[in-house]
Order: structure tokens, then sequence, then C-alpha cells
């Protein structure tokens, strides 16, 4: 069975130096909890820098070792950036994965890195990126400068991804400081950090993310837009019928229900969260046709992609519709 996995990292290491004070700002403990010295021991929680910067042969013997035909790859710390440094530094990261993709046809395919601190020049990398490099979307880390993407600043980079009609991936990243202080402090400065991130908050961020982008009306103004969830879809398919109750279109003055935008534009990926109870529960709540398959690699690895899909109670025509036909539908890959 063909495996299309599209939640497969790297990093560009001028991108992660200019993003580093950020994130400082936003986690002081954040790496320290995701090492040797933070109490972990797991796969699942920390990357090497020479793994996330490792596109070559590496990479694909670990793919070819645990069945993994294609990753879709994608860049981090794009939002982080700061507005004149991000534009040279993300194009530098697109072309690295340009050439991955170009030197192993047919096992890589790529997300764009975008510059959101200059929309303006976001949009234009996007465009650059899917027309001339073959980029098959992007992937955007949470919030930029504090703000979601419904913001008015932000429209020419969702203008640009529905003309050209690939996705936007909605990834986590740290909520601002002020939550954090006032949501996830007073705890183990470990504790803490893990409640910002992985173990809950940067979840609830994007759940957060997305239901702005919807109620500020982002799908009726551009109606061929789709949005990839990773993580089972960031809580939502979980609180649908609650949100569906919560906001009719009285009360919200969109052109359709809720649920209705997320069953029309969205679409999931476990991110390595191998659930088999989360993933009939998505099937039950979006259906087959909207989950895509995800490992989060090299934060998860690749083991257990292949076997956690064979296990899975479903039908063999579902099956290879998340493996690979959903990917293939929306991705062109």
């Amino acid at each position: 069975m063909r495996i299309v996995t599209l939640e497969e990292h790297f990093s560009d290491p001028g991108l992660t130096a200019a993003s580093a004070p950020a994130l400082r700002e936003l986690a002081p403990d954040f790496l320290r909890a995701y090492s040797a010295n933070g109490r972990t021991a797991t796969t699942a929680t920390a990357a090497p820098a020479e793994r996330l910067e490792e596109l070559g042969e590496a990479r694909i013997a670990d793919m070819d070792r645990h069945g993994i035909t294609m990753q879709v790859l994608s860049g981090l710390w794009g939002q982080q950036a700061p507005a004149d440094v991000a534009p040279a530094l993300t194009r530098r990261a697109n072309e690295t994965a340009a050439a991955a993709v170009a030197a192993y046809p047919g096992r890589f395919a790529a997300f764009a890195t975008l510059p959101t601190a200059a929309p303006e020049a976001a949009a234009r990398e996007l465009e650059r990126c899917v027309s001339e490099l073959g980029f098959v979307g992007t992937l955007i880390n949470g919030r930029t400068e504090g703000d979601f993407l419904d913001a008015p600043r932000f429209e020419p980079v969702l203008a640009t991804a529905a003309r050209l009609r690939v996705p936007i991936y909605l990834h986590p990243s740290l909520p601002p400081r002020a939550v954090t202080d006032a949501s996830y402090a007073g705890l183990d400065p470990i504790v803490t950090a893990r409640f910002q991130a992985a173990a809950w908050g940067w979840h609830v961020e994007t759940a957060t993310h997305f239901v702005h982008v919807v109620l500020s009306g982002v799908f009726d103004r551009h109606p061929d837009l789709q949005v990839i969830l990773g993580h089972w879809g960031e809580m939502i398919p979980f609180y649908l019928d609650r949100l569906d109750d919560q906001f009719p279109t009285r009360i919200t003055g969109l052109d359709r229900p809720f649920a209705d935008y997320v069953r029309h534009h969205v679409h999931l990926t476990p991110s390595g969260m191998f659930s088999q109870a989360q993933l009939r529960f998505c099937v039950e709540a979006v259906g087959a046709g909207r989950i895509l398959h995800s490992v989060d690699y090299p934060f998860v690895g690749n083991d257990g992609a292949v076997e956690f899909l064979e296990a899975a109670d479903l039908t063999t025509e579902d099956k290879h519709r998340i493996a690979h036909g959903n990917a293939e539908k929306l991705l062109g890959v």
C-alpha cells in the first residue's frame, strides 16, 4: 500500500536562529522540557538538529525501513522570524526543500514555508513555490506576531492559496506569553512548558485559530480554500456538534452552519497520534474522504505508521483513501 504522510518537518539553520528569540520569549523552558534533562526519554518529544536538517539518504532509509512511500516536507519557524529577515530566510528554506524533491523523485513533495510577518512577500513566495517549484500548499505554524490568519493583513496569503487551489496546513505553535501566564503558569517549569505546548496548549491554540478563521467569514470570501488540521483536527471534530449548536447562522451572519465549513473545507491527519478510537470518531464525524496520513517526523518516528492503518477497522477502500488516495486528490502527489 502506498503511504503518503504530510506533516513531516525539516528546519533551516538560519531560520531557526532568527526565530529563537521569539520562541524563548514565548516559552523560556520549552527546549529544556523536551530534552533528556527535561525528564523525558521518549522519541516523540525532541528531534535533534541533524535529523531536522537532513533531507537525504538517512531520511529516505528510515522511510524505507518503515514503509513510507512519500513525505510532504514542511519547514519550521516561518511565523516566528522577524519581517526584515523572514523573506530571504524562508526563500532559502524553500530552495532546500525543492532541491530534496528534485533529488528524490516520488519520495518527497513540499509545503511552502512563508514569511507571514511580511504578508505581501508571503503571498508572492507562495505563488513562486506553487507555480515555479511545484509545491503542493503551505504549512503555517500558529500566530504571527500575535495575529491569527483571519487578521486583514493576511488576506493576500489566503487569497493566493484559494486562487491556486492549494491547502493551508494550520499547524500548532506556542500560545502568546500572556495566555501562558494566565492559563498554564504556576507549576513546575517543565510541567508548564509541556502544558502550554504539546500536552494541551498548542492544540487549544490551533482549535481557536481555526474557529476564528471560520467565524470571520474566510471561507465565505474564499469558497475554494482548504485547510488541513493535524492531531485529529485539533479538538474540532470532538466539539463539532457543540460548535454547530452555539454558532447558528442567525448569530454568526455566515452563509452556512459551522459544521458545514468543517465538512467541506477541512482535512484531518493524526500527526503521529495513532489512536484507533480517535480514527473511528473522525471517520464518523467527517468521513474517510477527509482524512489523510501524517507521522510528525522526526518528532515522532515512522515506526507504527503502516501498522496503524493496517489494524484499523475500515474497508480496504477507506484504508487506501487515508494512506494515499486523499492526498493524491487534494495535493496532486
